[in-house]
């Protein structure tokens, strides 16, 4: 039923979205584990956020997309709010780079358990997107790996 391409399919590719959004936190995790506050404040490219700004972005992101996800699956005929990225990262710009990835890795935690606990006919749920239009649950889960995987490919970037 969605016929709107999702703008991070090809990071994902053919790979399994439960497997992952199971995996990518982690091996963010892994890259950055040893890096100090000032490796946090370098960019993946110039002109770019820093990697705690991509941090942020990706604890907000999981926070806003799987919000979405449940009102889709508790209000029928929901209809998602388009948000933009550039004016929420400055509502929490202020937060250091491990308390936004210690979020975005337990909101995930979390949101992975819901994911994996859908049924078929929750995973086929739909919704409508002002920008996308008619999106269903299982169309986020992909869009949400897929953007795990797209900037876990900056922060590697920036740690070369």
């Amino acid at each position: 039923m969605t016929t709107t391409p999702n703008p991070y399919g090809a990071e994902l590719g053919d790979r399994d979205p439960l497997e992952a959004l199971g995996e990518t936190p982690g091996r963010i995790r892994r890259t950055v584990e040893r890096w100090t506050d000032a490796d946090f404040e370098r960019s993946y490219a110039d002109g770019k956020w820093s990697i705690r700004k991509v941090l942020i972005h990706l604890a907000q992101t999981e926070l806003a997309l799987t919000t979405r996800v449940r009102f889709a699956l508790s209000q029928p005929g929901y209809a998602a709010q388009a948000f933009s990225q550039d004016d929420w990262l400055p509502l929490d710009g202020k937060s250091d780079a491990r308390t936004a990835l210690d979020a975005y890795t337990a909101l995930r935690r979390f949101n992975l358990a819901m994911f994996r606990g859908l049924t078929a006919e929750q995973r086929d749920r739909t919704f409508t997107h002002p920008e996308y239009g008619t999106l269903t649950v299982w169309w986020v889960a992909h869009q949400i790996a897929g953007h795990d995987i797209h900037h876990l490919k900056q922060i590697e970037q920036a740690s070369d």
